[in-house]
């Protein structure tokens, strides 16, 4: 089986996959995970657990298939090479702090003693996993929310995210896009039944908000799912070793704006040739695209390229950002939210994501039968 799905992914077979993927899909660490535990004797919740440790809990930031591709590529054999991605697979678990110290070695890392901060780290937590065990906690939570609440703000305040929005425009549609979620989501507090449907607003009306921008543009999400997936089968043969997690965050831009796309065709319908203002909905809830609309700069893209032909600018930038959707998603937001849904169901594991994503790579690479969501552990 691991042999399998590290050559499914080693070539490409799944299309454009999420490898760390916090949901069941084809591809994805948390797929094999759970097709191994389906193997195994042991009480569901210690399965569960484990299996929220490789979902939203990271359990290292090793993606399935990368030993196996690197050794394939250096000349081992199919077997020899599965016996390597065996080895790696298995250390995460046996020896996770040296495995992702290893991770670290093997990408450059030098400014800080990830060993040590991460054997400190676990000293200092060790108190917090008793007391939440003795709490009634669900395993898999403790291991998912330490992951919400430390690890997901960091990677959105860093260098990376500055040099990104040094361009005005790309600024402007992260601005824009939060905009539309702070209008809607206050627009709707008396309307609100439970937290997931604050959450699914939240995520609904950015999703709404970055499609609404691309079709400025005369684009749509249909083309750019189509243009996306075919660079993905020329990019699996020019760089064959890629990073396991090279196309994770095309895809999260995939499933957002496919997302969008549907809520906003769906409001196209409902306005017909009547002259009324586009109201797309999220979950059952209305959504403010004003903010856009007010933004100077994504109303003037002539200002940020020759004056007569601005016609691309913010599709360009939107193709910017599908390396780094983060703050579309929006990830910040995502987080928080969850962690709070999960501390009001203690007793349920909050990871991974058990349904359908409805996966927009799947319009054009059919793979429904490959996903574990149904059978998960």
């Amino acid at each position: 089986m691991v042999a399998k799905e590290s050559i499914c992914r080693y070539g490409g077979f799944y299309g454009p996959t999420y490898v760390v993927d916090f949901a069941l899909m084809p591809g994805s660490t948390s797929n094999v995970v759970n097709q191994i535990l389906q193997t195994i004797d042991i009480p569901v919740m210690h399965k569960q657990a484990i299996l929220s440790a490789k979902s939203w809990g990271m359990n290292t930031s090793y993606g399935i298939g990368d030993a196996f591709a690197n050794a394939i590529e250096a000349g081992d054999t199919a077997a020899q090479a599965t016996e390597k991605e065996i080895a790696a697979l298995q250390m995460i678990y046996k020896e996770p702090v040296e495995a992702q110290g290893k991770l670290m070695d093997d990408a450059g890392h030098s400014s800080f003693d990830v060993r040590k901060f991460m054997l400190g780290y676990k000293m200092e937590m060790t108190s917090v996993v008793k007391a939440a065990m003795d709490d009634g906690v669900h395993y898999g939570n403790i291991v998912t929310v330490p992951a919400y609440c430390v690890g997901d703000i960091g990677h959105h305040i860093g260098q990376a995210s500055y040099n990104m929005c040094k361009d005005d425009v790309i600024l402007a549609v992260i601005q824009a896009t939060a905009k539309v979620m702070e209008a809607s989501l206050k627009a709707n507090v008396d309307n609100f039944k439970t937290p997931y449907n604050v959450l699914s607003l939240a995520t609904g009306s950015t999703a709404c908000a970055a499609e609404y921008i691309l079709e400025l543009d005369g684009f749509n999400a249909p083309m750019v799912v189509d243009l996306l997936t075919k660079r993905f089968h020329n990019f699996v043969q020019q760089y064959p070793t890629r990073g396991a997690a090279a196309e994770l965050h095309n895809c999260d831009f995939m499933d957002m704006i496919y997302r969008g796309y549907t809520a906003i065709n769906n409001a196209r319908k409902a306005r017909s040739s009547q002259k009324i203002d586009l109201v797309p909905k999220a979950a059952g809830f209305d959504v403010d695209l004003s903010a856009i609309n007010e933004s100077e700069v994504l109303m003037n893209p002539q200002r940020y390229t020759y004056p007569a032909c601005g016609i691309t600018v913010r599709f360009s930038s939107l193709m910017r950002l599908t390396d780094y959707p983060c703050l579309l998603t929006p990830e910040p937001v995502n987080a928080t939210m969850m962690t709070n849904i999960i501390a009001l169901n203690k007793e349920v594991p909050g990871s991974p994501v058990r349904g359908c994503k409805n996966c927009a790579s799947c319009m054009i690479d059919a793979k429904h039968e490959y996903c574990q969501w149904k059978e998960s552990v």
